[in-house]
């Protein structure tokens, strides 16, 4: 095998993400009830027995670090690691990364010390699971110097992501950054042998901004001071390098929105969910924690999916994700809501010090109704309150303690409802 250095992409503020990254790193949101996003690329890459990780961040990183710290510690005897690179001053460089090829150009110092031959690029904020050993194993047999992971897509979704006009042979021929819906793209649909939608939906081949180098054109592409490797690097290289594209059939989802993150978490609920997180021969790895099992008094629950070290006390959950250590008090009810839980259990004392202070209990309190939300961690939602269920006009905005996100209902971490708060 290829020593092979993989590098996970922390992003930006991730602003279309807010006001779940108001007080984190993209890469650190909860997903399904008990990972982060970072877990996904993370767990391809164990599973492909590459354990030399880097991941690279600059914005909102404390949490990130956290659970990177306490969660990927390899022994010492196979070398792997998992660390985390924030955007940082030398005597070379004193600014901000300034995009995705800038990062890893201002990080080369660190990169150089471990004799890559190939890079793997990863995204931090992507849902999907692949056979990223037979990814590398395609890129080297090919003798190309660069090869970019794609899927097939829809006109429709073509319009935000990256376009690939490829030949038979899986070459690339020319790249197209976010056309939008009304630019001419005839000319970049997918030969008909490379498709995976053989009754026509899926036409054009997207970037999953995923791709290996040698680490030769790495060093090569790099040598500018080009910021950005969808809008500049890859577009340059195919006029100078060989560049192919790898075609993925699997599930994959750019979570990117609210709306998409939304979507994703309760796809998990369905029967046969297409991300399917019970599958043992690829598993998805995240923080061990030595809690309880969950434990349901006298409730009813439908197509859900709870965590572990819930306390859920005669309630109604349908098509919802219950994260880890949720309390659900009597006669609450859930539907189509994912509540990411909390970080630690409350005292006695502390339930004491706020029934002083007329502060709900943490968790969801007697006779909540919550429909289409998102309920970030450490959330008192009180006694009586309705989320969601009241015809309302939901404009998007920021309404102090909630956002309304793409039509979502987003209550943002540690925020206090009062009993009978009405969303």
């Amino acid at each position: 095998m290829a020593e092979v250095l993989s590098i996970v992409l922390g992003g930006g503020k991730g602003t279309r993400l807010f006001p779940l990254t108001q007080a984190r790193a993209k890469p650190a949101v909860p997903f399904g009830g008990k990972y982060r996003l970072v877990d996904i690329p993370i767990s391809n890459c164990i599973n492909a027995n590459l354990r030399q990780i880097y991941v690279l961040t600059q914005f909102n990183s404390a949490s990130l670090n956290l659970h990177i710290s306490q969660t990927y510690i390899f022994d010492t005897f196979s070398k792997g690691f998992v660390e985390i690179l924030a955007a940082e001053q030398t005597f070379e460089h004193s600014s901000w990364f300034e995009g995705t090829a800038d990062a890893i150009r201002k990080n080369f110092i660190h990169f150089r010390t471990q004799n890559p031959t190939h890079y793997l690029i990863l995204s931090g904020d992507q849902l999907y699971r692949m056979n990223l050993r037979e990814f590398i194993k395609q890129h080297i047999d090919s003798g190309a110097a660069i090869t970019i992971a794609s899927t097939t897509v829809s006109r429709e979704d073509a319009s935000q992501l990256g376009i690939l006009k490829v030949n038979k042979n899986s070459n690339i021929t020319e790249f197209l950054e976010k056309p939008g819906p009304e630019q001419d793209i005839q000319s970049y649909k997918v030969p008909p042998e490379l498709k995976k939608d053989k009754n026509g939906r899926d036409e054009y081949l997207a970037s999953m901004g995923i791709y290996a180098f040698n680490a030769a054109a790495m060093e090569e592409c790099l040598n500018n001071e080009l910021t950005d490797f969808g809008k500049e690097i890859i577009p340059q290289s195919i006029n100078k390098l060989k560049v192919n594209a790898y075609v993925f059939d699997g599930y994959w989802e750019d979570i990117g929105t609210i709306r998409s993150f939304y979507e994703a978490n309760l796809e998990l609920t369905s029967v046969r969910p297409s991300f399917d997180i019970y599958d043992e021969t690829m598993p998805i790895y995240s923080r061990m924690r030595a809690l309880p099992p969950s434990k349901m008094n006298f409730s009813n629950m439908n197509q859900s999916i709870a965590s572990e070290g819930c306390i859920i006390t005669n309630a109604s959950i349908s098509n919802s994700i219950v994260g880890v250590r949720t309390t659900i008090e009597s006669g609450a009810s859930l539907n189509g809501v994912i509540c990411m839980g909390a970080d630690s259990y409350e005292t006695e004392l502390q339930k004491k010090l706020n029934e002083e202070k007329r502060v709900p209990n943490l968790g969801i309190g007697k006779g909540a109704i919550i429909k289409g939300a998102i309920i970030d961690k450490n959330a008192y939602i009180g006694e009586g309150c309705r989320i969601g269920i009241d015809n309302m006009n939901r404009e998007d905005g920021n309404y102090g303690h909630y956002h309304i996100v793409d039509g979502i209902i987003v209550i943002p971490k540690n925020t206090i409802l009062y009993p009978g708060t009405v969303i």
